[in-house]
């Protein structure tokens, strides 16, 4: 009997990670019913982190709330509480891109994962834990801030409209009011290590996935400058950190708050038991929407493929398409190829994720 880990991150707006490790579980046994299969669904930070911890740490509690979404209309989310008194806050699952249609780069905003934020040090947590990834929005982080106590004023000393837009308007920057770090303070779930400016900042390099054509991106990484320009003096040098880009910036705005910087896929891993998972097992299949140069930086698949090279467990990535050399990996299986195109692919992508699971099960012999 062979005993097969199954550790695959969501693909992204089609199919949860937990999802996911079902379909190809499903794919698996359709050719060998015998065999062990362990679920062990991940996340890097971004979208399904929540679904990570409340699904795989024993006693974690789901948090319902209502916050402001990434424009105007309403979002019915929750923050996950684990027992040791940590909050998980997920940002995209208040402020992101999956939650707004059209897209709005320069009015997006972030001022609902502040309110999850401030909802969880309500209810007195210890630590927080927070995931960022998949946002809508290249604020910089500053309605999450103004949530939690910050200033960001006009040159009348009114508050500036919410959205990178509004910080064109930007003259001063009051941090006094910040609400304090949670004893235990806070932790950034990312895995994006580009810093907030510049030709690999969050504007060049993320805003055309929020909606933002060239001429609005030159408009993203200005306010965003402006921003970074207007911050306490000692706070500016977190704008060239690793991870400052993460979620438009909000990476940024977290470590002037005094968060630290965090490998997303490895502690959901730690959470997820992955590490005592891969006892024993002969094979693992991790997987995410796409492979790409990016996926090469600590997210999901990498990181598991790590772990499982430590035990001496070989790899099989599963992706939706795969657009970078899969090295390390033992097999790769992308989901274009066996629908024969990305969108079909996406558009039943459970189906082709149990014929992936199949096709690997197969070769398994």
């Amino acid at each position: 009997m062979t005993r097969v880990v199954i550790a695959p991150d969501s693909f992204k707006g089609t199919a949860t990670a937990a999802d996911a490790a079902a379909a190809l579980a499903a794919g698996w046994r359709s050719v060998r019913a015998g065999d062990d299969l362990v679920e062990r669904p991940m996340a890097d930070g971004g979208e399904g982190t929540l679904d990570a911890f409340a699904s795989s740490v024993p006693g974690a509690q789901r948090r319902p709330i209502t916050v402001r979404g990434p424009v105007t209309a309403p979002v019915e989310t929750s923050w996950v509480l684990l027992p040791d008194g940590t909050a998980v806050v997920e940002l995209a699952a208040t402020s992101g891109i999956t939650l707004l249609d059209p897209l709005e780069p320069l009015d997006a905003h972030s001022a609902g994962f502040g309110e999850a934020i401030a909802a969880a040090l309500d209810a007195g947590v210890e630590r927080l834990l927070l995931g960022l990834g998949g946002s809508a929005s290249s604020d910089g982080g500053t309605a999450a801030l103004t949530v939690l106590g910050a200033w960001f004023l006009d040159d009348s000393g009114a508050p500036v409209p919410l959205g990178n837009r509004g910080l064109a308007m930007l003259d001063r920057v009051d941090l006094t009011g910040l609400r304090p770090l949670p004893p235990g303070g806070a932790v950034i779930l990312g895995d994006v290590t580009n810093p907030l400016l510049g030709p690999f900042g969050a504007a060049a390099v993320f805003g055309p996935q929020k909606g933002a054509d060239a001429a609005a991106i030159d408009v993203l990484e200005a306010n965003l400058a402006r921003l970074a320009d207007l911050m306490p003096e000692a706070l500016q040098p977190f704008a060239a950190a690793p991870g400052a880009g993460a979620a438009g910036g909000t990476g940024f705005g977290l470590l002037a708050w005094g968060a630290s910087m965090g490998g997303g896929a490895a502690l959901v891993a730690h959470a997820v038991g992955l590490r005592e998972a891969l006892d024993g097992a002969d094979l693992v299949i991790t997987g995410e929407g796409r492979f790409d140069g990016q996926s090469e930086a600590g997210k999901a698949p990498t990181v598991v493929a790590a772990l499982a090279r430590d035990a001496g467990v070989p790899t099989a990535l599963v992706a939706g398409a795969i657009t970078a050399e899969p090295g390390g990996f033992a097999a790769s299986v992308a989901l274009a190829d066996l629908a024969g195109g990305g969108a079909a692919a996406m558009a039943e992508p459970l189906r082709w994720l149990e014929a992936a699971g199949a096709e690997l099960a197969r070769a398994r012999g």
